[in-house]
């Protein structure tokens, strides 16, 4: 069932990307999305960026997009969810370090992921990926999560971008190769294109590091009903990223 929201503030985070701020909470987990409708365009699922108030980070990539960019304060937009399995922190006695990569436009999930682990304690280390400076995604606010936080906890960010117009030039996998040899981690999360996911699965895997990866589908019902975004191939055939994911915890 959709809820009726009101957007309270807008962000605009890049050329492509903007942040909408709703006027309520909507109880969910890191890694959880929601399907959002504009009545009379259409219904897609966004991740949430924050929970309280509800946030949305919008990438401008096709109609239904670019119709939620044109929206303003004080317009409706309706939301069904939470939906999907989100990330999961680690069930220690005591919080470690944790380390967040994100590709692309996979970054956003992961401002909230974050927030939560330096509530719980944890520190963590942040990679950030895109392919220039101008695509680079929330790293001011991941920075900014630094600042006040002891020692130990907070956030440390590392940013990379394919040409190198801001921070080392590479990939993100690359970052958090440099990461993990300076502090192995307890966990990896990640969140990004398909190739990039499978590159830090594979660096997980040699490495023998518990992940939780964030995979990307198209998506319909949002709810397993209608086989939109089963995967195919390697160990997951018939795992529904909706509703068997979006995050695989391993």
């Amino acid at each position: 069932m959709h809820e009726r929201y009101t957007i309270t503030g807008v962000d605009t985070e890049n050329y492509r990307a903007k942040t909408l701020y709703l006027d309520r909470p909507l109880k969910a987990e890191p890694g959880q999305f929601a399907m959002v409708w504009l009545p009379g365009v259409d219904e897609r699922p966004f991740s949430i960026a924050a929970d309280d108030p509800l946030a949305l980070t919008v990438v401008a990539v096709g109609p239904f997009s670019e119709a939620i960019h044109r929206l303003v304060v004080g317009d409706a937009l309706w939301v069904r969810g939470p939906l999907g399995q989100g990330f999961k922190l680690p069930d220690t006695s005591t919080a470690g370090r944790l380390l967040l990569a994100g590709g692309g436009y996979g970054v956003a999930p992961l401002l909230f992921l974050a927030r939560r682990a330096i509530a719980a304690g944890y520190g963590v280390d942040v990679c950030i990926g895109a392919k220039t400076a101008v695509d680079v995604l929330l790293r001011r606010q991941f920075e900014a999560l630094a600042v006040g936080t002891a020692v130990g906890t907070g956030v440390t960010t590392r940013v990379t971008t394919e040409d190198g117009t801001l921070g080392a030039r590479g990939l993100v996998t690359e970052a958090v190769g440099a990461a993990v040899a300076q502090a192995r981690p307890d966990v990896v999360y990640a969140c990004g294109p398909v190739g990039m996911l499978e590159a830090v699965e594979r660096q997980c895997d040699d490495l023998g590091l518990p992940h939780q990866l964030s995979w990307e589908a198209t998506m319909r019902c949002g709810m397993g009903l209608c086989g939109a975004c089963e995967r195919h191939g390697g160990t997951k055939v018939g795992w529904l990223v909706c509703h068997d994911g979006p995050v695989d915890r391993g």
